[in-house]
């Protein structure tokens, strides 16, 4: 069974949970931004979390089938259409076999997650299907005529009452837990940080949040020495503009990390459109 690419979007990318563990060999941990929407759109269709599913970001996808099978799409509000006529979202649909699935652009947020029943069946890299954006692993982001695999399906299609479809943030708030070098930043800087606005970039990616607003001035000169990065870090670069690393992150950095935002936080920065407003929120110390 394959599902073949029609539109492949402004970005459309294979991901599941990631492959964690590797960052001692440079391997970001990669995987779905939005984890709570990929897995309720494996549930609805009777997959494990661990199913691969598609990212789309901002304009959808179209695919077609070549078997019937039962799809779900959940995450960014979308139009959801089969062979031109409305479908459900965030609800299990059964696709006849050469039917075209239209994932029409986000009404609110960014990214969609597809999934199919059997979940996308690419080879696994480092125990992982995800398309890493840094590294290269993984499939590459989709292209029109690409043809994916689909797994044997494992579980029926199971509905649900209320699905949730949380606005998009506005502003978009961030728990920071200060360290491990805020010391190299001036206490005004810290002020500024948690005090000032934020919007989010266009330039933002899977790598990386980036944001627009006041830069932050460091307390002390130099360079550090290359150390490990987490998911989550608030990284700022020379221009002063705080980064949040995302699922793409590098594993390792030399500019100072003045925070790290804690991962229960992240679904929702996946889904921030650029021009969100963002504040930090100060909730301890590393």
């Amino acid at each position: 069974m394959t599902v073949t690419v029609i539109n492949a979007g402004l970005l459309t990318t294979v991901q599941d949970l990631g492959r964690p563990g590797h960052a001692h060999l440079g391997v970001p941990r990669s995987g779905a931004l939005d984890q709570p929407a990929h897995r309720l759109a494996n549930r609805l269709v009777g997959n494990p979390a661990t199913a691969a599913t598609l990212e789309t970001t901002v304009l959808g996808c179209a695919v077609r089938v070549d078997r019937a099978v039962t799809v779900a799409v959940a995450g960014a509000p979308c139009s959801v259409r089969v062979d031109g006529r409305p479908a459900a979202w965030a609800a299990p649909v059964r696709l006849p076999a050469g039917a075209l699935l239209e994932v029409g652009p986000a009404t609110r947020g960014v990214r969609s997650y597809v999934a199919f029943a059997g979940g996308i069946a690419a080879a696994p890299v480092l125990g992982s299907r995800s398309t890493d954006l840094l590294s290269g692993l993984g499939p590459a982001p989709l292209t029109p005529g690409e043809a994916l695999p689909l797994g044997e399906p494992v579980g029926p299609a199971a509905g649900a009452d209320v699905v949730p479809a949380p606005a998009p943030p506005d502003p978009l708030l961030l728990p920071v837990l200060f360290g491990p070098r805020d010391d190299w930043f001036t206490a005004r800087s810290l002020a500024v940080l948690t005090g000032s606005g934020y919007r989010v970039s266009p330039t933002s990616n899977r790598i990386g949040l980036r944001l627009d607003g006041p830069p932050l001035e460091r307390a002390r000169g130099g360079e550090l020495p290359s150390e490990g990065m987490v998911l989550g870090a608030v990284q700022v670069p020379p221009d002063g503009r705080p980064v949040v690393f995302l699922a793409d992150h590098p594993t390792t950095g030399g500019y100072p990390v003045i925070g790290v935002i804690p991962s229960s936080a992240l679904p929702a920065v996946a889904q921030a459109a650029p021009g969100t407003p963002v504040r930090f929120t100060p909730i301890g110390r590393r």
